[in-house]
């Protein structure tokens, strides 16, 4: 599979990167800790992935509360030093790792997270570390020093920011240009069809500053796979039935307009919805590589169809146009 470089980091991720936010728990939510997807079933994903040609997984210190860490790291063991070696493991924190624990970006609590992901996984470094949200409470410069150390300690290969905004990434990536220090390399926040906020003003930073893209939720949560239907109950076990919040702004006639006319296009070309919907987003200049989270191993067969895919900036912008 073709790899890209992350900005000017040095390290190369396939353009498929593995999510592994529902190992254990659906993301970071302490209320789903314990569910999601089941472990016999990640390993089976993870299998998959790497025999796809998959070289990155992504994931963070709070999903499922330490056992998506916890589960990638008993798979490394078993999978031997060969493929643990080529493996990028992105990791993260921000999240509380159970209900009512301590969050946020200050040095010592960056310092000690990143130890315990380093038990979890079973490595002695990763090559990527991400702060998973901006935090308000702590001044910028503390959290780009504190991980501008954890570089330089050979503790993590680069660092990368998480659902920031542009102004709260061009603020972080001032602060490491003044003072000398590892900057954000990579921005990894949601992008899809059905949510195109960072064109106005993150994406152009990311141009004007080298930087790398690996947006997640490229399937908008399942709404751009098909399962969802214009006057039809949404399937049992689906995202609007488990933690529909964030998607709620999806349910309109106007959507699903737009949604119909996806499904068409897939069908004239023989793939999915879902394989043109990731094609699309490999088609973005911008887009180093996309993070997808299978719920299970045959949800990797779009990825498939999304790289054999060849698109025109014609038919991006006409698909960009539907979904506008």
């Amino acid at each position: 599979m073709e790899t890209r470089e992350l900005g000017s980091s040095g390290i190369a991720v396939t353009r498929i990167v593995l999510g592994c936010g529902n190992f254990g728990g659906v993301g970071s939510s302490p209320a789903f800790f314990g569910q999601g997807i089941p472990q016999d079933e990640a390993f089976r994903i993870m299998d998959a992935a790497w025999e796809l040609g998959v070289r990155a997984f992504d994931t963070a210190d709070a999903y499922g509360g330490g056992r998506s860490e916890a589960w990638i790291g008993e798979w490394l063991r078993i999978r031997g030093p060969e493929v643990r070696d080529a493996i990028v493991i992105e990791t993260k924190t921000f999240n509380p790792m159970d209900e009512g624990a301590d969050h946020g970006l200050g040095r010592a609590r960056i310092v000690r997270q990143l130890e315990t992901s380093l038990a979890r996984l079973g490595v002695e470094r990763v090559g990527l570390y991400m702060a998973h949200a901006f935090d308000p409470d702590v001044p910028q410069e503390e959290t780009v020093r504190a991980l501008d150390g954890l570089v330089r300690g050979g503790k993590v290969g680069a660092v990368g920011a998480s659902n920031f905004d542009a102004e709260q990434l061009a603020e972080a990536l001032e602060i490491s240009q003044l003072e000398g220090l590892a900057r954000y390399e990579w921005v990894q926040n949601s992008y899809s069809l059905l949510d195109l906020d960072d064109v106005e003003a993150v994406l152009p930073l990311v141009r004007d500053r080298g930087l790398g893209y690996l947006p997640f939720g490229p399937l908008a949560g399942g709404w751009l796979t098909g399962k969802y239907r214009r006057g039809a109950a949404f399937p049992a076990g689906s995202r609007m039935t488990q933690r529909p919040e964030p998607y709620e702004r999806y349910r309109s006639d106007r959507v699903f307009d737009a949604l119909e006319s996806l499904e068409h296009e897939a069908a004239d070309r023989g793939v999915s919805m879902s394989g043109l919907a990731l094609g699309w987003l490999l088609a973005q200049p911008e887009v180093t590589g996309i993070v997808i989270g299978p719920g299970r191993v045959e949800h990797l067969a779009p990825a498939l169809e999304a790289l054999t895919l060849t698109l025109t900036p014609t038919d991006v912008s006409r698909l960009t146009e539907v979904f506008a």
